[in-house]
């Protein structure tokens, strides 16, 4: 394939792209770390050092495209070197724009702030005795039928039940929502190009969050759900229920998300690269270091975006108010000039491996982050000890050199639609 032929492709429709996203980056790097499309009016930030840069300067890019994507035009023309006003005067025309992800300024520090005080380690650990029964549960039921299929038979409902039970969602409800949310159209979507993002499953799940807050405000308890329900700011004032409703419903929604395609990319590492399913099964501390480096090779999110709210620059190249960038994690994560020559290779024990952006850098880090490391060590101990084996099913996949998998067509997440285990007890 020569430049010019891949240079037409479309990262956000082009299948070959959702399969191989990582060739897509390296072909794009002879261009720089930050390129112009020519497919879309947006830049590629493909360099780390680059998308760190623009991920820690929320004052001069906005958050507010992150769902949208950089895909979808502006709705204004930007007028003058500062268009921030212009740019909340326009949210509502935005996917998600009454959500914490693409909050800016003190909103988005306000509500953060309720975040940072519920992701604590103390209410992890007290969460640990049920991660880890319910993943023996689920480990010893497919153990006992010889393997499983990991993405929705295992990873989703023990994703969707750990957050579940940490918010507080009443147990009859639980099923209800990962039902709804499996029937939708995932974020970011490459076959629906008109309208990547559907909101339908949160709409639907903001009813009853509604619900669950306004109990909790009457009769708080121990969950989540009631320690957001009477958490004020850090100015003192209290949220409004439908604020709260949209950062519970979000919780929820991403929190299972990214834990359940970190296990499912963890787990083909840990079957294909040679030698080391026995290292972690022989050295449980290992697991961490796996996460870390399957997060920097094989990140649930694959960009994200933003738009230049002032004239600004990233490195030495001008960017005018009104740019909109894709922040390309999954190039970063490999940038030879960040990780060297060997950037695209696993290595257990990578220096330097926590300073990945997988779950992004800045104001913006994944606030669920210490949630997916511990359910995903959780259930890999599980799976340690419940196994002498596991296997990728090569009827399905194929064998180990030639596997073939789908991936869920989204140009922001990088996840496996399915993933055919054989373990053996």
């Amino acid at each position: 394939m020569t430049a010019q032929t891949f240079k037409e492709r479309d990262y956000f429709t082009d299948p070959t792209v959702l399969l191989d996203p990582y060739g897509y980056f390296e072909e794009m790097r002879p261009r720089g770390p930050v390129c112009q499309l020519e497919t879309h009016d947006c830049l590629l930030i493909s360099g780390f050092e680059e998308c760190v840069e623009v991920l820690r300067n929320p004052a001069d890019f906005s958050s507010l495209n992150s769902l949208a994507s950089s895909a979808f035009p502006l709705p204004f023309k930007p007028e003058g070197s500062d268009i921030s006003e212009q740019i909340e005067a326009h949210r509502d025309k935005y996917v998600g724009g009454d959500l914490v992800v693409t909050f800016d300024d003190a909103h988005h520090t306000n509500v953060r702030s309720l975040m940072s005080r519920m992701f604590t380690p103390s209410r992890l650990k007290a969460n640990e005795v049920f991660m880890r029964d319910y993943a023996g549960e689920l480990v010893r039921a497919a153990v006992a039928g010889g393997g499983c299929e990991l993405v929705n038979q295992i990873a989703t409902p023990y994703v969707t039940m750990v957050v579940a039970d940490l918010l507080g969602v009443p147990a009859e409800d639980r099923t209800r929502f990962e039902e709804k949310i499996a029937a939708g159209q995932t974020v970011g979507s490459i076959e629906n190009p008109d309208a990547p993002t559907d909101m339908s499953a949160v709409e639907f799940m903001g009813a009853y969050f509604y619900g669950y807050l306004e109990e909790r405000m009457a009769n708080p308890g121990t969950d989540l759900l009631s320690e957001l329900a009477t958490l004020p700011y850090p100015d003192g004032t209290k949220p409004d229920i439908l604020e709260l409703v949209g950062l519970a419903v979000f919780m929820f929604a991403a929190g299972q998300d990214t834990s359940a395609k970190l296990l499912g990319n963890s787990m083909r590492y840990i079957v294909d690269v040679p030698g080391l399913q026995q290292q972690l099964r022989d050295d449980r501390t290992l697991i961490p270091w796996l996460l870390e480096e399957v997060l920097r090779l094989e990140g649930s999110s694959k960009a994200t975006h933003r738009i230049a709210r002032r004239d600004t620059k990233i490195g030495d190249r001008p960017v005018p108010a009104g740019t909109q960038v894709i922040v390309a994690l999954a190039a970063a994560n490999r940038d030879p000039r960040r990780w060297g020559d060997d950037a695209n290779e696993f290595k257990l024990k990578r220096p330097g491996i926590k300073q990945h952006i997988a779950f992004g850098r800045g104001s913006h880090t994944c606030a669920g982050a210490p949630l997916a490391r511990a359910e995903v060590t959780a259930i890999l101990n599980q799976f340690f000890d419940q196994t002498s084996d596991i296997r990728i099913s090569a009827e399905k996949h194929g064998k180990p050199g030639a596997r073939h998998y789908k991936f869920e067509p989204s140009f922001i997440i990088r996840g496996l639609e399915n993933l055919y285990l054989e373990l053996t007890p």
